[in-house]
């Protein structure tokens, strides 16, 4: 199909971003990759009155650790989360993730900011932010502030932006000594959206028991989720603790709410977020031994 019509326009800076949105109202769409986006036009779901496209702003395509944290331009190429050498290192997560974003067709395209900033519940990063404990930096009219991620996904195609916010920037923890995660996701069929995708980010102490967990489902409710229940029973808890990960994996799963689809019933989706989860643990614990996994 073809979109109703729209206006386009290209700011140079954040600033006159801002202002447009402020301007043109409620109709004022940002545009980043737009691979979600435009979709969503072509079918009619969504008809912006106008456009404004984030892709010749400068300094907001970038990967660096700073003060504490991984901070991610919200322009970031999901093509440069997928090569990066540091990311591969130390957040390994967010790459595998990122590595399995459609094709790269898409990934030379679609942004790290726009693909949270659209809310939708089938995309594969809103669960590895969960997991990872992100935060998000909005500009508006009145400066910046910051999203936690628990408060940032409200819903199916909403988040915690304001029409007239921008996002700018995406801040992960930095990654303490014996941390390791994994993103594994089920999908029909090569570069589609996945039926249930499981992010997994531990620490361990000292003795090799989980200090920190952190555990984000996709694909299976309204929104991305924080299995929190399942997060919690592992805390104190070694990885290889098969019946303890069985428990985890069950309570993961009691908190997903999938819906039966044309991917498979809301009971088969339980069952894989069961699967991914004591996978994703295993490769979680194997990577934060420093070990290579499959």
């Amino acid at each position: 199909m073809i979109p109703s019509s729209f206006d386009y326009v290209s700011p140079k800076s954040l600033k006159e971003a801002v202002g447009l949105l402020e301007s043109k109202g409620e109709g004022a769409k940002i545009i980043a990759g737009g691979q979600s986006l435009i979709p969503l036009m072509k079918l009619r779901l969504a008809s912006p009155s106008v456009l404004i496209d984030l892709g010749r702003i400068p300094g907001l395509n970038y990967l660096r650790e700073e003060a504490g944290a991984l901070r991610i331009g919200a322009m970031t190429r999901m093509s440069d989360v997928a090569a990066s050498e540091m990311l591969r290192k130390k957040y390994p997560i967010i790459q595998d993730a990122a590595k399995v974003i459609a094709d790269p067709l898409i990934r030379n395209l679609g942004t790290m900011g726009g693909n949270v900033s659209h809310g939708d519940p089938t995309n594969d990063m809103p669960a590895v932010m969960l997991a990872l404990g992100a935060d998000f930096f909005a500009l508006g009219p009145s400066g910046e502030r910051t999203i936690g991620v628990r408060d940032f996904f409200l819903d199916a195609f909403s988040v915690a932006l304001e029409h007239n916010e921008i996002l700018t920037e995406i801040r992960v923890p930095t990654t303490p000594p014996r941390s390791g995660g994994s993103y594994l996701k089920i999908e029909q069929k090569v570069a589609d959206f996945a039926t249930a995708g499981v992010a997994v980010q531990i620490t361990l102490s000292k003795v090799g028991q989980c200090e920190t967990v952190g555990i984000g489902l996709t694909a299976v409710g309204p929104k991305a989720i924080e299995a929190k229940d399942a997060e919690d029973s592992l805390v104190g808890v070694r990885p290889t603790d098969t019946a303890s990960v069985r428990k985890a994996a069950q309570l993961a799963a009691d908190a997903s709410d999938p819906a039966s689809d044309i991917r498979g019933t809301a009971d088969y989706k339980r069952s894989l977020v069961k699967l991914l989860v004591t996978r994703g643990v295993k490769v979680a614990y194997a990577r934060s031994q420093g070990r290579a996994s499959s």
